[in-house]
Parts: structure tokens; C-alpha cells; sequence
């Protein structure tokens, strides 16, 4: 099989955070993209639009001219609210598989499971990967302590959704293998596995199986390597994602946590629910964490995206205030104060 060339659907949809798949598998994949697919930014570069992407890939209108750039894989780059197929967007996935592309998915609407999809791609001889689809084999959570000696977990947790975690994780992995530590970026959604080619999407797992789920996660990591940065989900008190956000937490028992905040955000987005100050979430986040193993926060990775860099700067001199804990942006002022005070509280008993 040929190597993927991606060419990566955001239609409309690409300077918006609902295209976090696609921003993320540019700036940290290693699979070669070709183009993004997106009309209305069509002629620009994907670093132009959204320069957290880094990378200059060309947008271009339509599929067929990604096809003519050598695309012989069309990857859904949104991950919708809900995660389902928008029904507009059959004919896209259907054109794709017309064209002779494969067709790769983070949704909860399992492409393989759609008749009409199934079939289309059969006849073409391409394939459909479900990047959210999980092993069946999953069960609840042991509980018990199965890591191996030398092997540290740190987990990346939240004050809302869409707000960086991610990135910190993978900011931090990179960070440390460049000191050349044996670290593992472990992804657990569907963004994460399309960037590392690994990992489970744990908002598609059972309810009862999640923190089974992270259980194994971090077992397969310790395969990989000594230092796991578990990739974190959701938000403790979220009304929609607390669910997985304990699931992982619970099942990874983390030795250290990173917590990501958006600075200046006051509310859950899209809720009228109040994000508590810093200093009660980096307590919650300790608190539910002690029965199963004692961790602590070593650290508040701040998104400062909306600011400009004085205020930016300003907001991590506050969260240091609030928090007596290191605070940085990872992606703006780079990762290496966070790791060091990670690196740090992994060495000092909790």
C-alpha cells in the first residue's frame, strides 16, 4: 500500500476550533499533506489562516484538486459538537470515495457501519478508517497497580473542553524527547491516534469501560517508553464530558498533572456554568485523584491565543500568583519551564 497523502476536509470550517483535527495532524503528524480542502480559504496556506499550524500547506477549493496535488487519502478534519457526520456531508465523503481516495474519520458515526459507504468504497477498492472505532475488548478497569517499576505517567486535565489539551501533551512529549528521554506521546482521542497512528478514542468506549480503557493505555505506552504524557479529555465538572475526564484520570492514576486553562475565560463555553478560580481546580483535580494514587499539579498550561503577547504574558504572571505553581504557554513561550517543574514533582514523593 501506498504511503498516505492527505489531502484534509474542513469545508468553511478551517480558522474555526471545531477544526482541531485537522489544525493538530498538520502541525504534529508526520504523514504527508497535500492540501487542505476548504472553499472559503481557498488560495491561502494553512499557516496563513491558523498559524499555530506552522506548516505552509496549500487550501484549495475542491477535491479534485487535491487529487491533481497526489491526495490519495481524504481525512474529515472537524470534529463536530457531538461528533457525528453532518448530513451534508455525504456527498463529500461519497465524491471522495468516487475519486478514489480512502477515506479516514474521527467520528461517532462509524463509516464502515454505513451501508451506502461500505459499498461505494468496496466497489472502488479503497478503504474506510474509523480512527474512533475502539477494540471490543475493553472491560472495566482492574484498579489495580500493574506498571511496571520506571515507569512515570503524567496526564493533562482542564478547566473547560477545547482549550489546548492536546497540545500540551504533545508539546510536552516533544519537548522531552528532544532531551532525549524515553517519552510517549499516549493519544486518546481521535485526533491523537491520527497524529501518532495509535491509541483510543475513549469518548467512544462504554461509560464503565473508560477508565479500563486508560488502564490499557498506559500499559501500552510502557511498552513504548518511561514517561507517558497522557493526553487529557473533557473537564471535571463539565455537564456534557465529565464522564471521560474521570474515566481517564481514574484509569491512568497519574503520578503528575498538568492543568490547561484558556486565560481569561470565566465560563464553560457554550454553558453558563462559572470556571472556578485556578488555585480550587488544581485542589478538585489533587483531591479526586488521592484515593487511587497521591498526585499533585506541577504545573498550569495557559492557552493565550486571544491576547496579545503583553497581555499574555501578564496572564502567566497571574496564574503564578494564584496558583504558586509554574504557568506558561507552551505553544507561544515554549514548553520547557512546564517540563522542568513536571520533571521536578515526578522526582518528589507526593
Amino acid at each position: 500500500m501506498s504511503q498516505p497523502r492527505l489531502a484534509i476536509l474542513t469545508e468553511g470550517l478551517f480558522d474555526d476550533h471545531h477544526a482541531k483535527t485537522a489544525h493538530g495532524v498538520i502541525r504534529y503528524g508526520t504523514r504527508e499533506v497535500v492540501a487542505v480542502v476548504d472553499s472559503s480559504q481557498a488560495g491561502r496556506t494553512a499557516s496563513e489562516v491558523v498559524p499555530f499550524c506552522e506548516r505552509p500547506v496549500p487550501i484549495v477549493a475542491t477535491l479534485e484538486e487535491a487529487v491533481e496535488r497526489g491526495a490519495n487519502t481524504m481525512l474529515i478534519g472537524i470534529a463536530p459538537t457531538g461528533g457525528r457526520l453532518d448530513a451534508a456531508w455525504r456527498a463529500r465523503v461519497l465524491e471522495a470515495i468516487d475519486r478514489g481516495l480512502n477515506v479516514e474519520a474521527g467520528l461517532h458515526t462509524i463509516l464502515a457501519e454505513d451501508p451506502e459507504f461500505s459499498a461505494a468504497a468496496d466497489a472502488k477498492g479503497v478503504s474506510l478508517r474509523d480512527l474512533r472505532l475502539a477494540p471490543l475488548d475493553i472491560g472495566v478497569a482492574s484498579g489495580s497497580d500493574l506498571r511496571r517499576p520506571g515507569l512515570k505517567v503524567v496526564h493533562s486535565v482542564g478547566s473547560d473542553v477545547a482549550i489546548g489539551k492536546k497540545a500540551v501533551t504533545l508539546e510536552l512529549d516533544k519537548a522531552a524527547r528532544r532531551r532525549e528521554l524515553r517519552s510517549v506521546y499516549v493519544p486518546t482521542g481521535q485526533t491523537g491516534i491520527a497524529i501518532a497512528g495509535w491509541g483510543i478514542a475513549v469518548d467512544h468506549v462504554l461509560s464503565d469501560y473508560v477508565s479500563g480503557a486508560a488502564e490499557r493505555l498506559v500499559h501500552e505506552g510502557g511498552e513504548r517508553g518511561d514517561l507517558l504524557f497522557v493526553e487529557g479529555k473533557g473537564c471535571m465538572f463539565h455537564p456534557a464530558y465529565s464522564a471521560v475526564t474521570l474515566g481517564l484520570l481514574h484509569g491512568s492514576s497519574p503520578d503528575a498533572l498538568v492543568l490547561a486553562h484558556k486565560a481569561g475565560a470565566t465560563k464553560l463555553a457554550g454553558y453558563q456554568v462559572a470556571i472556578p478560580p485556578l488555585s480550587e481546580l488544581v485542589s478538585a483535580y489533587e483531591m479526586v485523584s488521592r484515593p487511587l494514587r497521591p498526585t499533585r499539579v506541577a504545573a498550569i498550561a495557559l492557552n493565550t491565543a486571544d491576547l496579545d503577547e503583553a497581555a499574555a504574558r501578564s496572564a502567566v504572571e497571574e496564574a503564578e500568583a494564584d496558583t504558586g505553581l509554574v504557568a506558561d504557554d507552551l505553544v507561544r513561550f515554549g514548553p520547557d519551564r512546564v517540563l522542568d517543574a513536571v520533571l521536578s514533582s515526578l522526582e518528589t514523593p507526593v
